[in-house]
């Protein structure tokens, strides 16, 4: 059991239990290597919004560890200082008694100092003949020597964090001005298409965002943005493909009829001519399967699990636990719903074959969401199985439009 390693603070101060955990913590540690302060004190500085302190804070262990006369705090030679608050606060730049003592008591609550208190509470020291300390009263640097690679390693996250959120700001800048310069060529070249859902659906998704918002706040921003800016493209290249083959088929003499695409933020076709829209992969498949006459399928995109969780938030309770954090549980967690639905095992297979067991799983899920208005869930996955067969058939008309009726958009992750 260790006694003898706890010093209690002067006056009406009052001591906590997580004082003496942390005083017992230094006490026990077996550190015995110098470090040099002021790299202990640049690593505090980058993780200070972790450590809970203010800038005055940093400005105060600046000023305490300029009393301790060495570069390197040394364990063995017990780094106390004792400056009276007088002399504090003229090297921490004329800061106020109150304002001074309220961020040494931060110091001490985030475990970078402690108190070493004298039996009348002022600050001193005991020397012997030849001058050197026997014993010390006031701030013991220990805590600094004992935490200085948890500090440095609390540091380097903190800079890598910084960079990644540096990064997703600049990939989000970037996906915005390519979702904005798409849709302002759509305008001015007049391409077929319901372009003011899409400059809506722009606008709506960045009034979510706040203005000072977390790194998690902006990385769902950032999955919205690049889902919006892949629909815009598949719609405008499969136009692009549609009048290469109207050019084709007028040279060759013959007559291939394109119905005009729809707006990608229609929850479903309003007529058989007017059905859905078609992905890239599956727009290349079947211009090519006119030319050919030969029927093929194509497994169509699986968008982001965060964007499906969001738009159909009922499918979680029914993940293993009580939740779904990835792909494989949401598969699993639809199995449970198609069960529940009434669909046919048979149906559900059909529809993993051709629409892919991520994208079957996600259908899945919005037929949950919506299951108040379907009559008949099976017969409805078989029609969208049918439609995504022959390529007239996208999850992100679908999705997008249970984000913006739950109003899930707006309760970005984390």
């Amino acid at each position: 059991m260790q006694t003898g390693h706890v010093s209690t603070p002067f006056g009406r101060r009052s001591m906590t239990l997580a004082l003496v955990k942390g005083q017992l913590s230094v006490a026990e540690s077996k550190t015995d290597k110098c470090v040099d302060k002021w790299k202990v004190f640049r690593d505090i500085s980058e993780a200070r919004e972790r450590l809970a302190l203010q800038d005055r804070a940093l400005a105060v262990l600046d000023a305490l560890l300029t009393f301790y006369p060495d570069n390197e705090l040394d364990r063995e030679r017990g780094p106390i200082v004792f400056p009276s608050n007088a002399q504090l606060s003229l090297r921490a730049h004329g800061i106020a008694g109150t304002t001074l003592r309220r961020h040494l008591a931060a110091l001490v609550d985030a475990g970078l100092i402690q108190r070493r208190d004298s039996p009348n509470g002022k600050r001193y020291a005991h020397r012997d003949r030849d001058g050197e300390i026997e014993q010390a009263y006031g701030f013991d640097l220990t805590p600094l020597v004992v935490r200085a690679a948890e500090l440095a390693q609390l540091a380097q996250d903190v800079v890598a964090e910084r960079i990644r959120f540096r990064r997703i700001k600049e990939a989000l800048t970037i996906c915005r001005r390519d979702v904005r310069k798409l849709i302002t060529a759509a305008f001015e070249e007049g391409a077929s298409g319901n372009w003011e859902a899409v400059e809506d659906a722009y606008v709506g998704i960045l009034d979510r965002l706040p203005r000072y918002p977390s790194r998690q706040q902006v990385e769902a921003t950032l999955d919205e943005m690049e889902l919006l800016r892949e629909e815009v493209l598949n719609q405008l290249e499969i136009q692009i493909k549609a009048e290469k083959t109207d050019g084709n088929a007028i040279q060759n003499g013959c007559h291939i009829q394109n119905s005009k695409p729809e707006s990608i933020y229609e929850l479903e076709p309003s007529s058989r001519n007017e059905q859905g829209e078609k992905l890239e992969a599956v727009a290349e498949t079947r211009a090519e399967g006119q030319v050919s006459g030969q029927r093929t399928t194509q497994h169509i995109k699986a968008f982001p699990l965060g964007m499906v969780l969001r738009a159909c938030p009922q499918i979680g309770d029914y993940g293993p636990g009580g939740r779904v954090g990835h792909w494989r549980e949401l598969m699993s967690a639809a199995v449970v719903v198609r069960s529940m639905l009434g669909v046919s095992p048979s149906a559900y297979e059909e529809a993993c074959d051709v629409m892919g067991p991520e994208n079957a799983a996600a259908a899945m899920a919005c037929i949950l969401e919506r299951s108040n208005m379907i009559s008949s869930a099976g017969g409805y996955l078989r029609d969208l199985t049918k439609r995504s067969e022959r390529g007239e058939f996208s999850l992100g008309p679908m999705v997008m439009a249970l984000l913006k009726a739950n109003g899930a958009g707006g309760k970005l992750a984390g």
